[in-house]
């Protein structure tokens, strides 16, 4: 089988072997008919969406990839936490703001985990995303500093990003 008969019946495959992993982990089975259900998944998902995919998703840094992924956890956590906190508390302290994060990243794929990443971590959520001009709209639960907040975002989620991602392409 050759190289380009190969990445068409595979286009995704570190996706897949994510998905398998994952089907396995949510199914708490290691039995032969998960890894055959899940394996079916993890291929079929991947290969009947490739057209959905304009870009080919390259990691360049698996390392810091995994360290990212360690980090984001570690946010929702800590997160969860400090929302826990904020809506005991009285309402009158909430200071929300929405943000507009100036983008660097440049691939669809790269800004769609980059939103998806601030909507997942407890208190922001991205609202709109301006191609045009170039920025994600972010709304806070309570933001001390706007700027702070959004160097904060662009430092431990949108660098990482573009390093795993976009560092190759640029």
């Amino acid at each position: 089988m050759n190289s380009v008969t190969y990445k068409k019946l595979f286009p995704h495959k570190l996706l897949s072997i994510f998905m398998l992993g994952l089907w396995l982990a949510m199914s708490n089975s290691i039995g032969l008919g998960q890894w055959l259900l899940g394996g079916f998944l993890a291929w079929a998902i991947p290969y009947f969406t490739q057209a959905f995919w304009p870009q080919s998703m390259v990691i360049a840094k698996p390392w810091l990839a995994l360290r990212f992924l360690l980090l984001v956890l570690w946010d929702i956590v800590i997160a969860n936490a400090q929302v826990a906190v904020l809506i005991m508390g009285p309402r009158q302290k909430l200071q929300p703001a929405f943000m507009r994060i100036p983008l660097e990243l440049k691939q669809d794929f790269t800004i769609t985990l980059l939103a998806n990443t601030i909507s997942l971590t407890p208190g922001t959520v991205t609202v709109d995303l301006q191609m045009e001009e170039g920025y994600l709209l972010v709304h806070g639960l309570h933001v001390d500093d706007v700027e702070a907040t959004i160097a904060d975002i662009k430092s431990r989620y949108e660098r990482p990003l573009k390093e795993i991602f976009e560092c190759s392409k640029t």
